[in-house]
């Protein structure tokens, strides 16, 4: 449920007087302290890991309802030929079904549908909840320094990656607000780019409570033509009928959490 943002700019303000300040002995920021902040600015990890079901549309394109905790994924939209598909699948076990113009999908289609359902979501997920993932298994996490920019300080923290993900060579750039400790933008160099490139820079804009962790709608490009990028139709549930994740027909959704 959406909080009115003054409140919650004012709780967020209040929560991070309490945190630690985020330097080594030898006096650099330390990289973990920070991604310690930006989580309990957003909700605190145990808000995160009893976050149960989140939905949400990507850019327009597709709706996601994602059960966090056992993997469960529905995925649906319209593909570009106009083909409506629903993708019920878990991403732990990468097995389940599909639906194409109401059509059953079987063996190499169905594979096909699966593989875009998981990608999909791995995609989507990242462009809503990376500040999340900052220490997650397989994240090289390094401080990259100061920034100020429009008046605000920033720390900025680098990410590269193991062997995890679909695109392990991809590198991040969080640029967290020193005042808020939210992640207010980051850039990004993909690992299909000449390494010269210049990361491509993206606002994150209107953190708000969702359930009882905050997420941001919108993301903005930083120079260029500002395209944007909303993340839609957000809801945290506690609690979704089976049928969201077992059958192709339309969802009923409940009330979001409070």
């Amino acid at each position: 449920m959406m909080r009115n943002a003054s409140l919650v700019t004012r709780s967020i303000l209040s929560a991070v007087l309490l945190l630690p300040l985020a330097a080594t002995a030898q006096g650099t920021p330390s990289p973990t302290v920070i991604a310690d902040q930006v989580m309990t600015a957003m909700g605190g990890k145990k808000a995160w890991d009893e976050t149960h079901y989140i939905r949400f549309s990507f850019a327009g394109r597709r709706t996601h309802h994602w059960d966090k905790w056992t993997g469960r994924h529905r995925l649906e939209g319209t593909s570009q030929d106009g083909k409506k598909y629903v993708v019920l699948e878990n991403i732990n076990t990468h097995q389940g079904e599909a639906w194409v113009d109401g059509k059953k999908a079987e063996g190499d289609e169905l594979k096909k549908w699966l593989e875009r359902g998981y990608g999909a979501w791995v995609n989507d997920t990242y462009w809503l909840i990376m500040p999340y993932k900052l220490q997650d298994p397989g994240v090289n996490l390094d401080y990259a320094g100061n920034e100020t920019i429009d008046g605000k300080s920033y720390d900025k923290l680098h990410l590269t990656f193991g062997k995890v993900g679909l695109t392990p060579g991809d590198q991040y750039w969080a640029y967290v607000n020193h005042d808020t400790h939210l992640m207010d933008r980051w850039a990004f160099l993909l690992q299909d780019q000449p390494r010269d490139a210049a990361p491509t820079p993206f606002l994150w804009e209107g953190w708000q409570r969702y359930g009882k962790v905050m997420l941001a709608p919108t993301r903005t490009q930083v120079g260029g033509d500002g395209r944007k990028l909303e993340m839609g139709d957000i809801a945290v549930f506690d609690t979704l009928p089976d049928t969201v994740f077992t059958f192709p027909d339309p969802v009923a959704a409940p009330a979001p959490a409070q």
